[in-house]
């Protein structure tokens, strides 16, 4: 297996082309990540300029300098959910899927949110994706489903899996 580089990005400007390609590319290929298929690299490029802020942490992976998927981390800010965090938008580009790429994105925000004092993370998935069974391994339970939650790149109302994970004794961060 290939090296993975796990980077926090602060700036979009230099990643900017390869990460809409890989926004392009994922939901071309029907991920649930927002958007449907056919995206537009001007929607792509709009998407990725208003990501960073604040409370969201962009994480990146690169193989041999080329990125190889990207995940973001969101950190709720009211005052009664500073515990928690919201896993966003695991995306693997399909030139490198199979090579560990989601975990160690996953793997990365986990730590990170940790490190923000964070003990409870959720996300959501469509039902029937892969990434449900990535979820699972990495021990989040899941919660249940809601029916007709997203529309799927077909235009048929698809159920979405909510899932969370207590990464840390919750009365730590309170």
């Amino acid at each position: 297996m290939q090296k993975i580089e796990i980077i926090e990005l602060h700036h979009i400007e230099q990643d900017l082309e390869k990460l809409t390609e890989l926004l392009i590319m994922v939901v071309d290929e029907g991920a649930s990540v927002g958007f449907l298929p056919p995206l537009t690299q001007e929607q792509a490029i709009k998407y990725w300029q208003s990501v960073l802020a604040s409370d969201v942490l962009l994480f990146i992976a690169k193989i041999n300098n080329e990125i190889a998927g990207s995940i973001q981390l969101h950190l709720t800010s009211k005052p009664n959910g500073i515990h928690r965090a919201e896993i966003c938008k695991l995306m693997t580009h399909p030139n490198f899927r199979r090579n560990g790429i989601g975990r160690a994105l996953m793997q990365q925000a986990e730590e990170r949110a940790k490190q923000e004092n964070r003990s409870l993370l959720v996300l959501d998935t469509r039902e029937g994706d892969p990434s449900n069974k990535l979820y699972k391994s990495l021990d989040y339970q899941e919660v249940g489903k809601i029916p007709q939650y997203t529309i799927s790149p077909d235009r048929e109302l698809e159920a979405t899996v909510i899932y969370y994970k207590l990464i840390s004794n919750i009365t730590e961060n309170v």
